[in-house]
């Protein structure tokens, strides 16, 4: 499991999105919209680069879905081998992971505590154990929430306070805490907190 070391708020201020998903970061960015070290209402001088701003959306992507820099790396390899746009390729490839998947079916508040749930076996594929957060998803998988009634009730409770919505390719059975890969997600269903080309560009250079 990659973990991120450095201060989240932080980094949501640095890179001005709240790539975490948590609440409190959206009141952080509109109480300091501006970077950490810098005053308020003064705007940088200098100018970014091309090549800065592809960083900041690779770093973006990366803090988004938790993954440490080699594992983010190996991704994209993977996908600018499949046939199509890389771009899509490895956006679908982060939805498939486990971790990601148990956050959209709202699981959890954060991929954060998806990777937890995963990690501390809560969470079954198929009727199997999975403890590996980075395990891929394929089409028609089962995903479930597996463990005892106060995790249940933990999880349902997580559910009722973030209300948002379950993606299109995922079908969500909120009684049994069970969901359903009904298909790979199209680019389109996938909402980014990055702009994917400039990190295919970062790679390509």
């Amino acid at each position: 499991m990659a973990l991120n070391t450095k201060a989240k708020g932080k980094i949501v201020r640095r890179l001005g999105v709240n790539i975490f998903g948590n609440p409190k970061y959206d009141k952080l960015l509109s109480r300091k919209p501006h970077g950490p070290g810098q005053a308020k209402g003064v705007k940088r001088r200098r100018k970014e680069s091309e090549y800065g701003l592809q960083l900041k959306e690779k770093q973006k992507l990366r803090f988004a879905y938790g993954l440490n820099e080699r594992q983010f790396l190996n991704t994209f390899k993977k996908a600018k081998k499949q046939a199509g746009q890389t771009g899509t390729n490895f956006m679908v490839m982060l939805e498939q992971r486990l971790d990601n998947v148990v956050y959209r079916l709202g699981f959890s508040a954060t991929r954060s505590q998806a990777r937890q749930l995963v990690s501390h076996g809560h969470v079954r594929v198929k009727g199997r154990r999975v403890t590996i957060p980075s395990y891929m998803i394929s089409e028609g998988d089962t995903v479930e929430i597996h463990s005892g009634k106060s995790m249940a009730q933990l999880v349902r409770g997580k559910m009722a306070a973030s209300g948002a919505p379950v993606p299109v390719w995922l079908n969500l059975d909120q009684d049994e805490l069970k969901g359903k890969v009904v298909s790979l997600p199209f680019r389109d269903d996938i909402p980014s907190v990055a702009n994917d080309q400039m990190v295919v560009e970062y790679y390509s250079r």
